[in-house]
């Protein structure tokens, strides 16, 4: 199966980004990416920051790798953690 990657940087109050992919099933629209952008902005407790048009991109298309499979199914997506984010 492939799966679509947008990157995605958002500029959080301090100044300082939160990078990350939002990893999504190829037929997934781009509103409901955004969605799942800010879903994830929740979980980290990022109040008041969201994921808007211009911090997410379109990346590539790629294989689904095993560890972000059960979650896609679970709940359309998979967010990976690269900068900021920890």
């Amino acid at each position: 199966m492939e799966v679509a990657v947008f990157d995605t940087y958002v500029k959080k109050k301090d100044g300082k980004f939160l990078h990350f992919d939002i990893i999504v099933t190829k037929e997934t629209c781009f509103e409901e990416v955004l969605i799942f952008g800010n879903d994830y902005l929740q979980s980290k407790r990022e109040r008041g920051l969201m994921v808007s048009q211009k911090d997410c991109r379109f990346c590539h298309i790629t294989e689904i790798i095993p560890r972000w499979q059960e979650q896609i199914r679970q709940k359309g997506y998979y967010i990976h953690e690269l900068e900021g984010c920890h």
